[in-house]
């Protein structure tokens, strides 16, 4: 066998060593704006978007759109959508326009960003107004009514009950039930008659002392001989 026959394996060029190099180490890429675009079709797709969004604020001034254009527009579709990405693209040629993807996908972003605080915003108003109605009713509930200068009296028609002094609706309810039972309705005739009693028999006496003095007084007669 010859030793002129045998293939050798292909050495990498110093230009491959290097790109490789870079490759390995991307997150510590920044400012490439003198870096030649072919090497760049070979670095930058290897970038996440982070890493791609931080070449381009550091290449600030350099048009890397060349290069980073469809990977913008990869990241637009993989973010927001292929019908997101299609309508895109079907507004601009009908308004015969044209935009580089890493704008629109920073102007889709806020719009997004706006839209969630938007929803969030309306979320708590409507928890503000939902916490304001819970607090409008436990302070209708705790509101202390002052007490009125009238007394109040409790029962059904017919004599009232006075339970003004009773502070308690429990109270309240036995007293009056209990004002109500047959005892105190018997005891409360019997000191009716009585007082009616006293009222007659002391206006009994009250007329005759008062007739027996208007017959005297009309009798000389009489009183002279009592004299």
């Amino acid at each position: 066998m010859r030793i002129g026959s045998m293939s050798s394996p292909k050495l990498p060029s110093l230009v491959d060593l290097c790109v490789q190099k870079v490759i390995d180490n991307i997150r510590y890429l920044g400012n490439v704006g003198s870096v030649e675009l072919y090497l760049l079709e070979r670095i930058l797709p290897h970038c996440t978007l982070d890493q791609l969004m931080h070449v381009e604020k550091a290449s600030e001034g350099s048009d890397l759109s060349p290069v980073t254009d469809k990977l913008w527009k990869r990241f637009f579709e993989k973010q927001f959508g292929t019908n997101c990405t299609n309508e895109v693209i079907r507004r601009m040629q009908a308004k015969r326009v044209s935009f580089k993807w890493m704008q629109l996908y920073e102007a889709k972003l806020k719009e997004v960003a706006e839209a969630e605080n938007e929803a969030v915003d309306r979320i708590k108003q409507r928890y503000k107004k939902e916490d304001a109605k819970k607090q409008s009713r436990q302070v209708r509930l705790c509101t202390k009514v002052p007490p009125s200068s009238k007394k109040r009296f409790w029962g059904d028609s017919g004599p009232g009950y006075n339970v003004s002094n009773v502070k308690s609706n429990i109270m309240k309810k036995a007293k009056i039930e209990f004002l109500k039972s047959p005892e105190v309705k018997n005891l409360a005739a019997m000191k009716r008659n009585s007082i009616q009693r006293n009222v007659s028999s002391s206006s009994i006496m009250k007329t005759g002392s008062i007739s027996g003095i208007a017959s005297t007084s009309k009798n000389p007669k009489s009183t002279k001989r009592i004299i």
